[in-house]
């Protein structure tokens, strides 16, 4: 396993200007407790933010002492990951990916430990590396490696990263042997500090600020977009240096939701639209948290206070507690609707919304809209449960687990030299002979990609015994890739793009296939529904892609690094040809060019 540890020191020049400062004192209060109290209750809302550069600051109330030490939960005996590392790949599964998840802590003693806990709750949103920086008297420590949270870190890295403010990050990515270059947070220092960066979300104008950028004499050492960032910061000449990273947001198009640390700041940003999810709790010790779901905030008991606004910068230290800024004027907001149907927990809140309730209800408009007369309900595992469990309900039929997830299956493995058909998904998946020999089954999943896995899973079924095969799928059907965080494979691939639903149904060789209907999916999403990006479900983007590619799926792709960008256009597609003109486009498209 490659890790790596790296340390950066940070200036002490950068200080609060005379416009913005306050004279408060940084009081050790003991827990307070009603935690909630500690946070403003009069931040403005998205509809009433005032205009950028207006700061709404609340006083800081943190204690020195963690009330709930969690040292004990890790071993000393541990082995290093880098010990038992092997190279992996992945038997590529037939869904969209969450690139990545961010967490951000300030004003606890054991932040790094937090930190790797929280990541432990974003590991879904991704699983190729992961990395930790910590602020400790005024420098910045980093360790990332390639691999689980649990394959980058044991005790002894977390030795490495005192102090009571980190950063974490989650990631998923292109295989490539260069892929630790990539992994973040990115740590760089300038002449007045240095920053760490954790993102999540892509930027559709990465390709012109990087050409602008080298243009200028910056070099990249890098192909994430995220790096970009870290260059407008430091060309930017606004102070004091916390405001470089609000310059620097200003600039940026797309999807991002980051979290910064300074040399004595946590700063939590989010795109105007409001693309990717960041939410803000509190921890009983006062301690303030960031996460890209609210299950990273109850794996640390840290209580759920609200969302970072889209188009908000939050800024937090010791001096001033937390201060809101409207970053701009930020249009209507475009959450990603594939956070509800797929990418979060259910246990989590998103966008102010159960997940667990809107797939149970997914599964309930299913089960009206697209009756079948079956004899039991299964769900492929994990991310089809709860829409199967709302399906079964409002259908009257039983749920039964026909298909049983190993959770053991690592990401290497070797095939018998003797094929074995649908290999990759017989590691994944088991079918119950006992629950589907004789009956007709329902299946339920929450998407359907490229249509590959899918059929496969019918044929397993009917090799099970079962008499009926019928498909639901708890979201419209995917036509366009997406531009805002979220892998997806290019518009060819996708099967709904290509084939109507009833040649997708021959394809995947069920007897019945029905997706949730798009205007069902917006009619349950009440007021709400205009708050939602639903690009991929109906190809009008919010802000468009001009100048974006896709990666192919199953290519290899190496990172960029041993070569110009251009050189990595092999493993990749262009953006979508075919799209709206700007006339035709969402109306905010159009907002957001004024």
């Amino acid at each position: 396993m490659a890790a790596t540890a790296n340390l950066s020191p940070l200036s002490s020049s950068s200080t609060l200007s005379k416009s913005i400062s306050k004279n408060a004192s940084f009081p050790l209060n003991p827990p307070q407790k009603n935690p909630s109290s500690l946070f403003p209750k009069t931040l403005p809302k998205p509809s009433s933010f005032p205009c950028k550069h207006v700061f709404h600051t609340q006083k800081p109330q943190f204690t020195i002492s963690s009330k709930n030490p969690i040292s004990d939960f890790f071993s000393t005996n541990k082995s290093d990951p880098e010990d038992d590392f092997i190279s992996s790949f992945s038997d590529g599964d037939d869904k969209p990916r969450e690139e990545c998840g961010v967490v951000g802590i300030f004003g606890d003693p054991e932040a790094s430990r937090l930190c790797y806990l929280a990541l432990h709750a974003l590991q879904h949103r991704g699983q190729e590396g992961a990395g930790i920086v910590a602020v400790k008297n005024k420098v910045l420590q980093s360790v990332t490696g390639v691999g689980l949270v649990s394959d980058v870190f044991n005790e002894s890295k977390l030795d490495q990263l005192p102090g009571e403010m980190a950063i974490g990050h989650v990631r998923y990515s292109t295989a490539g042997s260069s892929m630790l270059k990539n992994v973040q947070p990115f740590v760089a220092g300038y002449r007045f500090g240095s920053v760490g960066v954790a993102h999540n979300g892509n930027l559709v104008n990465y390709r012109t600020l990087r050409a602008m950028l080298e243009d200028n004499g910056s070099i990249f050492n890098t192909s994430s977009d995220t790096e970009v960032v870290l260059h407008l910061i430091a060309i930017s000449k606004a102070r004091p240096f916390f405001l470089r990273i609000v310059d620097a947001c200003e600039k940026l198009e797309g999807a991002y939701s980051m979290v910064f640390a300074t040399e004595d700041k946590l700063v939590a940003v989010r795109d105007p639209y409001g693309f990717r999810p960041l939410v803000m709790g509190r921890r009983s010790n006062g301690a303030v948290v960031f996460a890209s779901e609210t299950c990273a905030l109850d794996l640390i008991e840290a209580t759920y206070e609200r969302e970072v606004y889209p188009g908000e910068v939050l800024v937090v230290d010791k001096k001033d507690g937390i201060q809101s800024l409207c970053l701009m004027r930020h249009p209507e907001p475009k959450q990603c609707v594939f956070e509800h149907i797929y990418f979060s927990l259910p246990n989590s809140v998103v966008f102010g919304r159960s997940v667990y309730e809107s797939r149970y209800i997914f599964g309930e408009v299913l089960a009206s809209e697209a009756p079948v007369d079956c004899d039991v309900v299964i769900a492929v595992p994990d991310s089809g449960v709860v829409a199967a469990l709302g399906y079964a309900a409002k259908a009257g039929v039983p749920f039964q687990q026909g298909l049983i997830r190993s959770h053991y299956v690592g990401r290497t493995f070797i095939e018998p030299s003797q094929k074995i058909r649908d290999f990759g998904v017989k590691l994944k998946l088991s079918p119950v002979r006992g629950v589907l020999e004789g009956k007709r089954v329902v299946v339920v999943d929450d998407s359907i990609v490229r249509g590959t896995t899918s059929s496969k899973i019918v044929r397993m079924i009917k090799e099970a015994g079962a008499k009926e095969v019928h498909m639901r799928i708890a979201s419209p059907p995917i036509i366009g890739s997406c531009y805002y965080g979220v892998d997806t494979p290019s518009s060819e691939e996708l099967i709904s793009n290509r084939m109507s639903v009833e040649e997708i149904r021959e394809f995947i060789g069920c007897d019945s296939l029905a997706f949730l209907p798009f205007d069902s999916l917006k009619k349950m999403l009440g007021g709400d529904s205009p708050n939602f990006c639903f690009a991929c479900f109906s190809g009008k983007y919010p802000v468009m892609p001009r100048e974006v590619k896709v990666k192919r799926v199953g290519d290899f792709l190496d990172d960029g690094l041993n070569g110009p960008i251009d050189s990595i256009d092999g493993g990749w597609v262009k953006g979508p040809r075919n799209f709206n003109s700007e006339k035709e486009i969402d109306p905010l498209y159009q907002q957001s060019k004024i």
